[in-house]
């Protein structure tokens, strides 16, 4: 008989039924609510926000090993951890980013650890060093060789350690360390905060701790409505969709964000975003109208019901290529002859504006 759930870590309990680590019987090996997960994607508890990242990360420093810290190419921003060093002093750090596979095959690994060695620099982190992964959803060739890259880099960083996969909400740790061990045991799902306490595996003569998903409310995906987060997540590769302006337009993204862009003359703006995400464009001098008629309707999912709840942002001056990132729900690249962007979000949700990735 176990104590705690195999699949997100709680403790096994047996008599609250609205409660984490619920279990009809206490000789369970999953809790109801990875149960429900597992077999009907139906999602009882939800912990879409993540575990508290203060109490997290203070069960991961008291941990023996060395941190792979797994995070998302494709919400990338969303999963940045600030301060990450000091939070977790004198932990060997190896980053692990995984969805290659979503992002456009023409952006090459170097590109990839270019702009990534270059955002690390810009919030002050250091790892040992950085793997690249793909394919873990689907399978096939492409995971087989990601997995063999992750044991090769367990092998070398954490020799003779235990390892400690950490990220934030939704980042693809269970799925990463299911497909590593050739398992199905750790509870896995679209909705951030699926694991809710560390889980530890035996791996030969050391451990594999899976822990709670980091919290990050500036995410989008840690407000919308579970039902849309499978519009939201991408697990195809993404369409760039490249659109030439030549007079001011707006671009909605459903209705989660608008991006407004006053232009000189000709601009550029490519759009990076899941296939089943709607992302219409206009005419500027129309977009209030739009919105204030469609959103929640055409514009589609929506966090807020009029433009006057939303947030603005105001593009920095830049040259050459700028990515508009909307956290946890995919990026604009913009270049040209650009005047001004401004870009309407829910409040609370962040608007990066980086250096081009693609």
């Amino acid at each position: 008989m176990t104590k705690y759930c195999k699949g997100c870590g709680a403790l096994l309990q047996n008599e609250d039924q609205n409660a984490i680590g619920y279990v009809p019987t206490l000789d369970s090996s999953y809790c109801q609510r990875c149960y429900r997960i597992r077999h009907y994607g139906d999602v009882t508890i939800n912990m879409q926000k993540g575990i508290e990242s203060a109490e997290t990360f203070e069960k991961i420093d008291k941990l023996d090993g060395v941190v792979f810290w797994v995070v998302d190419l494709f919400a990338f921003e969303a999963s940045m951890i600030p301060r990450l060093n000091q939070k977790l002093p004198g932990k060997k750090i190896v980053l692990v980013l995984t969805k290659r596979d979503v992002l456009p095959k023409t952006l090459t690994d170097r590109k990839i650890l270019e702009f990534v060695d270059d955002r690390l620099h810009e919030e002050g982190i250091h790892v040992e060093a950085a793997i690249i992964l793909g394919g873990l959803l689907k399978g096939g060739e492409e995971c087989e060789h990601s997995i063999e890259l992750l044991q090769e880099a367990l092998r070398r960083y954490a020799h003779e350690q235990n390892a400690i996969f950490m990220g934030v909400a939704n980042s693809g740790k269970s799925t990463l360390i299911n497909r590593l061990l050739s398992s199905s045991d750790l509870t896995t799902s679209r909705n951030p905060g699926t694991t809710l306490d560390v889980v530890t595996i035996m791996n030969g003569d050391h451990f594999i701790y899976d822990t709670p998903g980091i919290e990050n409310h500036h995410s989008i995906l840690t407000h919308i409505p579970a039902k849309d987060l499978k519009t939201l997540i991408p697990i195809k590769p993404v369409r760039p969709l490249v659109t030439q302006i030549y007079e001011n337009q707006s671009f909605a993204v459903g209705g989660l964000a608008r991006m407004d862009v006053y232009t000189n003359g000709k601009a550029t703006v490519v759009g990076y975003f899941s296939r089943s995400v709607s992302v219409h464009r206009g005419k500027l001098e129309k977009a209030d109208e739009l919105w204030k008629k469609h959103l929640g309707g055409m514009l589609s999912p929506a966090l807020d019901t009029s433009l006057e709840t939303m947030h603005t942002y105001h593009a920095p001056h830049f040259e050459g290529k700028l990515d508009v990132v909307i956290q946890g729900i995919g990026w604009f690249c913009v270049s040209g002859d650009i005047k001004d962007i401004y870009v309407k979000v829910h409040k609370g949700i962040f608007v990066t504006f980086r250096k081009a990735m693609i």
